[in-house]
């Protein structure tokens, strides 16, 4: 299929983006606070498909949201569409670990007049929320939080860091290896189907607002309103149908919900 950009942009609530960093930073902005980080597929036992005509289905056509291959494979087929210059990357995960696991992560490195910038619209959570210039080592802040980029030397990458209170906390690193599409499929696989990965077991949702992110782990639920955070843990199926229709703009099936729910709950039984 080729690829509508015109019916995308009307997705995310865009107009035009000019091939510049302002534009980049409105489509990665834009894409993030209209297409919710999820991995309800995957808790439920699905593998996604990661097909041009699958994810077109899933995010557009059915407005619902997906985990990083999904929101990365869009969001790259925009920028392409949109004529921005680009790599795509496979990036091994930290999460505060002092060394990254296996490269089981997406994203982009967008050229824009010369520089680079690390462009990122599916790690969900802590992630920034907005590209960040790869050819510095100065503090960024995009929104509320502040990141840097460090260089490992004993692995060779560079590592995506946000500062929490007074420490570093590592999300994930990077190199400039060429990932191609069989690549992203066997992360994929691994990421939905490895008994160590945390996506078939945990519930993680995440979605920019105009205040700033939401995050949903499992039950426990947290937004930023009025620069405070507010947080609650979902105690009925009703409240999580809530959550999920009015933070997270997902209108699912009663069945799935009625799965969710029930795998949320066998959390922790023998």
């Amino acid at each position: 299929m080729a690829f509508n950009i015109a019916i995308y942009l009307n997705r995310i609530g865009l107009a035009r983006v000019p091939t510049t960093v302002h534009g980049l930073v409105a489509l990665q902005q834009a894409q993030m606070r209209a297409i919710p980080f999820e991995n309800i597929d995957v808790l439920l036992g699905d593998i996604p498909n990661l097909t041009e005509n699958s994810i077109w289905a899933k995010l557009i056509n059915a407005r619902r949201g997906g985990y990083c291959f999904e929101l990365n494979k869009l969001f790259g087929l925009a920028l392409g569409a949109l004529g921005f210059t680009i790599q795509p990357i496979l990036c091994r995960v930290r999460m505060g670990a002092a060394e990254g696991g296996p490269r089981t992560h997406q994203a982009f490195i967008v050229t824009i007049e010369g520089v680079d910038w690390l462009a990122d619209a599916g790690f969900g959570g802590p992630a920034p929320i907005a590209p960040l210039r790869i050819d510095t080592e100065e503090l960024q802040t995009p929104g509320r939080d502040v990141f840097r980029l460090r260089v490992d030397s004993a692995s060779g990458e560079l590592v995506v860091e946000r500062k929490n209170g007074n420490e570093w906390f590592a999300l994930y690193g990077f190199d400039r290896a060429t990932a191609l599409p069989s690549d992203f499929e066997g992360a994929n696989f691994i990421c939905a189907r490895w008994d160590r990965s945390p996506f078939p077991s945990s519930l993680m949702m995440s979605v920019l607002t105009a205040e700033g992110p939401a995050n949903l782990f499992n039950k426990d639920f947290s937004l930023i309103r009025n620069q405070t955070e507010e947080t609650e843990t979902l105690k009925t199926k009703s409240e999580l149908q809530r959550v999920l229709s009015d933070v997270f703009r997902l209108h699912l099936p009663r069945s799935t919900i009625d799965s969710l729910w029930e795998k949320l709950g066998s959390r922790g039984r023998i």
